[in-house]
């Protein structure tokens, strides 16, 4: 007997789907025939079912959300800019319940997983990692969040920064992370010596801010991805942003993704607005694993974002001139299983034996629901509905037949 039974919902190509969960997990799935008797069977009138939205970049410890609009503040460089966050930070309310903020509206949106990136230095020390490690623990069991020690004033050029990475990443930080090693430190090998030998040391993963333009971007990809083959860190080292693959002809494109791709080193993007960024398509077709994430949500680096990945595929697709159904898809992709593959979801998706957790919106199919966002979204979680209002306008039914669905309820 299953628990409950969700019949005439439709999958990503817009077909019949029926869904039936027992103890939390997917029991089958499909458009076949349910045979079964069921505790519950809940008619989904035709709305599209998506898998829970994976956030793979995203600063919990930076957003204002939770706190009030704070008008952007411009900066003619970087070192300004992280003088001008330092200032608005120092007044902000204090960072657990901001982030507690924001994964609340992440989740309500239907994340269920992210990549937070979190700021550690040797002026700031572990303060911020804990305050967003106390968040995370509010949402245990319902946002899964993995983090990265972010060292973004620099590492060789920060003093005192290599030994908080290392400790960040023996208190439970998931992944060490690594900024622009040549134009921030000047030292890129000894920038990396450090990160990958925390990775090593430690065992976590990389992820790696990367802005640096043009050929110095392009040279310093090629750099990393012989760093992971070498230390067989196939699949657990990221380059986020990665700009300079925008900036680049194809051909330079084609050389450093086989590379990547042979390394197993992944790219996310979250398709800025003012800047090239990495074409998706192409690294793709090489077999390089592209996803994206938020990446800064209303805070002192630009004021836009509300947690949306439905949203963030959608300007994925947008910015990268995706019209067609196939490429739609490749967006909504980004923001679902690419993200998932890169924290280690092995178990993660619409498929029997995983966990039946998923996202109801109204939509012909998954492109269309990536080209408009629909608003409205009514979230599921092992098997049960999330919230006190979200199964409103989904009806419990009795025995009956739904797009040839057999299906009836228990005595």
């Amino acid at each position: 007997m299953f628990d409950r039974v969700f019949v005439n919902a439709i999958d990503a190509d817009g077909n019949p789907l029926n869904l039936a969960v027992k103890d939390g997990r997917f029991a089958s799935i499909g458009s076949q025939r349910i045979e079964a008797r069921a505790e519950e069977v809940i008619d989904l009138k035709g709305h599209l079912v998506l898998p829970g939205f994976v956030d793979g970049h995203i600063h919990l410890d930076k957003s204002f959300v939770g706190d009030g609009w704070r008008p952007h503040r411009s900066a003619a460089s970087l070192r300004e800019r992280l003088a001008i966050e330092k200032q608005e930070l120092a007044r902000a309310r204090p960072i657990a319940e901001r982030a507690d903020a924001l994964i609340r509206q992440a989740a309500s949106f239907g994340t269920i997983a992210m990549r937070s990136h979190v700021d550690v230095d040797a002026t700031t020390g572990l303060t911020n990692l804990h305050a967003v490690m106390e968040a995370r623990e509010k949402w245990r069991g319902l946002v899964d969040i993995e983090l990265v020690a972010f060292p973004q004033a620099g590492v060789v050029s920060c003093p005192g920064t290599a030994d908080i990475l290392d400790a960040a990443a023996r208190e439970g930080a998931q992944v060490v992370g690594g900024i622009d090693p040549t134009t921030l430190d000047g030292d890129a090998d000894g920038q990396l010596d450090i990160v990958f030998g925390i990775a090593g040391k430690r065992g976590v993963k990389i992820d790696i801010h990367l802005h640096e333009p043009d050929q110095q971007g392009i040279d310093q990809l090629h750099r990393i991805a012989a760093r992971t083959k070498a230390s067989g860190l196939h699949g657990r080292v990221t380059v986020s942003h990665a700009y300079a693959l925008g900036d680049v002809a194809p051909d330079v494109v084609d050389r450093v993704a086989s590379a990547l791709a042979d390394a197993g080193v992944s790219i996310m993007t979250n398709a800025p607005g003012d800047r090239a960024f990495p074409p998706i398509l192409r690294l793709r077709a090489a077999g390089v694993r592209v996803f994206t994430g938020n990446d800064n949500i209303q805070d002192a680096w630009w004021p836009y974002g509300n947690g949306d990945m439905l949203q963030r595929a959608m300007l994925i697709g947008y910015r990268s001139g995706f019209y067609t159904d196939d490429e739609l898809r490749v967006a909504l992709h980004m923001s679902t299983d690419a993200g998932a593959a890169v924290l280690g979801h092995d178990a993660y998706g619409l498929k029997a034996g995983h966990d039946a957790t998923f996202v109801i919106v109204k939509a012909a199919n998954a492109a269309a629901a990536v080209a408009a966002v629909p608003a409205e979204r009514t979230i599921v979680r092992s098997g049960k509905f999330w919230g006190d209002t979200s199964r409103l306008q989904f009806e419990s039914g009795q025995a009956g037949h739904h797009h040839g669905v057999a299906i009836s309820t228990a005595a």
